[in-house]
């Protein structure tokens, strides 16, 4: 099964504000639980002139997965954070296209259409990327390689906004480089 996943058009300074927002209350939500729970554990468990070690990292190692349990079952449904779930995302499909780079970018000098689509994902997502978190430096380094790849899209009269990314696409790339290898 294939996921698809498309890019959206997001202001970056409301962006940054709400992912600040949003991690300051997950920092809030670990730190209440571990201290709480490193000192509840202490209290019940340690010894008064003992080394307590043990039962401070189990409180924190405790309040680490109440705040992961937290975090996957309640935080991620808030609709406040769509802009974190939405940058968690893009990065996730640019990693995976980054993973087989080298096989999209020898899939592109074919032409394969399925790469220069990916291609074409990734150079948009990269830069929306760099936008959201205000790293202005990273698309100006994309610009030599982005108008190689619209030259190629021009010639061969695709539509240059490719702002969807399907997973399907990746397989489908690495089962043709497995194909020419044998």
């Amino acid at each position: 099964m294939s996921d698809i996943f498309e890019l959206e058009a997001r202001d970056p300074e409301i962006y940054r504000k709400e992912t600040r927002k949003n991690t300051l209350i997950l920092m809030a939500i670990f730190i209440v639980l571990a201290m709480s729970l490193a000192t509840l554990s202490v209290s019940f468990f340690g010894h008064p002139d003992g080394n307590n070690f043990k039962w401070n990292a189990a409180g924190v190692f405790t309040g680490f997965i109440l705040t992961t349990i937290i975090f996957k079952q309640i935080l991620l449904k808030q609709p406040w954070m769509s802009s974190s779930l939405y940058g968690w995302k893009l990065k996730r499909c640019l990693m995976s296209i980054t993973n087989c780079m080298h096989q999209v970018e020898a899939s592109v000098e074919q032409n394969d259409i399925t790469a220069i689509k990916l291609l074409r994902f990734y150079h948009l997502g990269l830069m929306q990327m760099h936008q959201l978190e205000g790293n202005d430096g990273g698309v100006s380094e994309l610009q030599k390689p982005i108008q190689k790849l619209l030259l190629k899209i021009e010639a061969l009269e695709l539509d240059p906004q490719q702002t969807r990314f399907d997973s399907a696409w990746i397989d489908s790339i690495k089962q043709s480089a497995k194909q020419k290898s044998v």
